[in-house]
């Protein structure tokens, strides 16, 4: 394999694809079990919004603002602004799936509230993986095209880790916002029963997109250390 051409057509190409279909199934059991349960009525009929702000009450957190943002899916909890954004499918609806999506963002919170290391750990990365997203495979290029630069290449490597980094530190997170989030259901009367077990399918399915993502970039991560990883600087 040799040529600048040669490191976009190569076995390693392999890597990349079995990223692609990891995240892509993901995705579709996620649109699929949440499609399935935004149609299950939660039977003590509390909408996204109205479960998170009794969960929040529970748990003694009585600063954080609910506020509605556009989209499906984009629900997320921001610690920089005790914020916490539930999307137009969470918000106002009484579904199972809403108030389990509703729970685990609250669950992100909670963490917050109590100093969940795992938490600390991936807000204090989050300014390093900006900068390995954005920056890695074009320093990585830009080594490529002056000529084979092999401090430039590793540079760009190296950068690109640190967005790996933070998703693999991200799922420890998911996971146990998740957990605190079907205990808090039950513990506030939102859920019971089998309706739990639904949440839990449902956040089970979100998390799956994580484990995903990660695969996929350590895949790639692989790929990049395989294809210049031991190549010195003057090659």
């Amino acid at each position: 394999m040799s040529g600048f051409l040669g490191y976009y057509f190569d076995p390693t190409y392999v890597l990349v694809l079995i990223g692609a279909v990891l995240c892509m199934a993901a995705s579709v059991k996620l649109n699929g079990t949440y499609s399935k349960y935004a149609k299950v009525r939660c039977m003590s009929g509390m909408t996204g919004a109205q479960a998170a702000a009794r969960i929040l009450n529970y748990a003694g957190i009585h600063d954080v603002r609910i506020e509605k943002v556009r989209g499906e899916l984009t629900d997320h909890y921001d610690p920089k602004n005790k914020v916490l954004r539930l999307s137009d499918s969470t918000y106002g609806a009484a579904s199972v799936a809403a108030v389990g999506v509703a729970a685990h963002e609250c669950g992100h919170a909670v963490q917050h509230q109590k100093g969940y290391a795992p938490l600390k750990l991936r807000s204090a990365l989050v300014p390093a993986a900006n900068i390995g997203s954005r920056l890695g495979i074009p320093l990585i290029l830009l080594g490529v095209l002056l000529g084979m630069n092999g401090t430039l290449v590793k540079v760009g490597i190296w950068v690109f880790a640190l967005a790996v980094l933070f998703q693999v530190v991200t799922l420890p997170v998911e996971f146990n916002a998740s957990s605190r989030a079907l205990v808090m259901l039950q513990d506030c009367g939102i859920t019971g029963g089998q309706e739990t077990g639904y949440c839990r399918k449902v956040l089970a399915a979100a998390a799956l997109t994580y484990v995903a993502g990660a695969a996929s970039s350590i895949l790639q991560l692989l790929r990049l250390a395989l294809l210049f990883g031991g190549r010195r600087s003057d090659d």
